[in-house]
């Protein structure tokens, strides 16, 4: 086999499923198996939890099959990479077994705020309008939840991992992480991309034994070889190289080709995202980092819309039985039905606006916020609703990008949009539209894979650098320009109605957060 004709295996386990797959060294996927897991096990009300070995039970029988399943010659294989949803944590002991279930990103489990800060630090951290986000963060942190309520697992914990290290260890059998996957309430500088320096501040927050924490390394570096036992398991030859990418937003991005600030990624996902790549630091909203990128040394800034295509799935559950059945018996995507649905719902969907603030934020927006849709009259229909909701989303990313623009100092020239949701073609024009920007969907829905591929290949020499590689392997499918009258009516609509909306809005929210409790935050 030619040296160009080498493939990348790809793991890529996301919320819904674990997919292995492999492409090729122009970024087109060859092979692939796609396994779908149950996201999450409840044993009481907002926990969200998973068995570590469940995942990568599941892990080993989808790269079984696809390696059986190929008829790629083993030697065609250059290596192997991962990527992984962010914010799952494991503990484990010195042999990498788990000391108890993961907690996943799901999870809506406070800590409790102990003895920090205090007195007069406290004060000050009031005044200084800081006191908020520091009191959110540790409450978020899985691990002093661990530490208050489960003071023996955290005694004997040897390392605390993301879902990506613990795979590394096993693939590996090295305790090490990618710092393009760290993201989550962990001791981790954001700005300098390593762990925090001895003597910061921020240990008060995530009060840790250093080292209990992995190794790092940069996206892009060959980490180690997959072991014997690893091999045995998975089917993946031993002795291949392990190269680490980053996490699967992160991934999404650079599958997506964005490496410059004035490219856009829209994702259209269980949390929609808009974010750009940028080679400094950038905090959109104050006191909240940017994260890692897939590329070393770089940055990814994101606003997310927290439930973001949840609501979608959200309508259809409720309010979608009919196409769901429909699409079954015709064996089509239901999200073709629900386009046609709206097609005959002219843009703006007659007066009738959504903010979708269905989960409350720490800052933007705040803690008091919830959902609402305003506009109604007889004439709209649950088609008006569903279209209102794909254009309350544009709006508020869009809201997201013009922050992100201000910030960057940089103007955004396209957008390019990946995600579940990126599979709706009304979906696709209307966030055209409401941009007022072209949309490109990416030549494959399979985009957080390919970045980790892309990681490989550039880790593996087999292209040169990120520029060539993005290049090579990296291709826009379809496209989708704005309609010059449609984006009118959004431009007057998210101007006069819907940047209106919230601060009209919030004295009210507040109030019903005071007289029911919630939401609680």
């Amino acid at each position: 086999m030619n040296y160009r004709d080498k493939l990348i295996l790809s793991i890529d386990a996301g919320t819904q499923s674990i997919r292995a797959m492999l492409f090729d060294l122009d970024g087109n996927p060859v092979e692939k198996v796609k396994t779908p897991i149950e996201p999450y096990f409840s044993e009481r009300p907002g926990w969200a939890e998973q068995d570590p070995e469940y995942y990568w039970k599941i892990l080993c029988e989808t790269t079984r099959k696809l390696l059986h399943g190929t008829s790629v010659p083993r030697g065609g294989i250059a290596g192997v990479t991962l990527t992984t949803q962010r914010g799952t944590v494991i503990n484990v002991d010195k042999k990498g077994n788990p000391l108890r279930p993961a907690i996943t990103w799901l999870d809506q489990r406070k800590a409790a705020v102990e003895n920090w800060p205090s007195g007069l630090l406290r004060t000050v951290m009031r005044a200084a309008g800081v006191l908020d986000p520091v009191e959110y963060v540790i409450k978020e942190s899985e691990a002093n939840w661990i530490r208050q309520n489960q003071p023996e697992i955290w005694k004997n914990t040897y390392k605390y991992l993301l879902l990506s290290g613990f795979f590394f260890h096993r693939l590996t059998g090295k305790f090490i992480e990618s710092t393009g996957g760290n993201v989550g309430y962990l001791p981790f500088d954001y700005k300098k991309q390593r762990w925090l320096s001895d003597g910061n501040i921020k240990w008060k927050i995530f009060p840790m034994d250093r080292e209990m924490l992995p190794e790092l390394h940069a996206p892009s570096e060959v980490v180690g070889k997959i072991t014997a036992k690893a091999s045995e398991k998975t089917g993946i030859p031993a002795g291949l190289p392990v190269v680490t990418a980053a996490s699967d937003k992160a991934c999404e991005m650079l599958g997506s080709g964005c490496l410059t600030p004035d490219i856009a990624c829209l994702s259209y996902g269980t949390t929609a995202t808009v974010e750009t790549t940028t080679q400094k630091y950038v905090e959109i909203i104050p006191m909240f980092p940017p994260y890692p990128s897939a590329v070393p040394g770089a940055y990814n800034t994101e606003v997310q819309i927290f439930r973001g295509f949840w609501m979608v799935s959200w309508f259809r559950k409720e309010f979608g039985l009919k196409e769901e059945l429909l699409a079954s018996e015709r064996e089509v995507e239901p999200e073709e039905l629900f386009d046609e649905m709206i097609k005959s719902v002219p843009p703006g969907s007659m007066g009738l606006v959504l903010q979708p603030y269905w989960m409350a934020g720490v800052r933007v927006p705040g803690p008091e916020a919830k959902g609402a849709i305003i506009g109604f009259g007889d004439v709209h229909t649950r088609a008006h609703v569903y279209r209102a909701i794909l254009e309350g989303l544009a709006y508020a990313l869009k809201e997201g990008l013009m922050r992100t623009e201000k910030k960057n100092g940089v103007r955004v020239k396209e957008l390019r949009i990946s995600g579940g949701g990126s599979q709706s073609e009304v979906a696709m024009q209307i966030t055209a539209d409401v941009f007022n920007l072209p949309a490109h969907r990416p030549h494959t829905y399979e985009t957080s894979a390919l970045g980790a591929a892309i990681n490989a290949a550039v880790g593996l020499g087999l292209h040169p650098d990120f520029k060539t590689a993005v290049a090579r392997m990296t291709h826009t499918g379809t496209t989708f320009n704005p309609i010059p009258e449609n984006a009118v009516i959004y431009s007057e609509l998210f101007e006069n109605v819907y940047m209106k909306m919230y601060p009209g809005l919030r004295d009210i929210y507040k109030n019903i957060r005071k007289i029911t409790g919630y939401p609680a935050f």
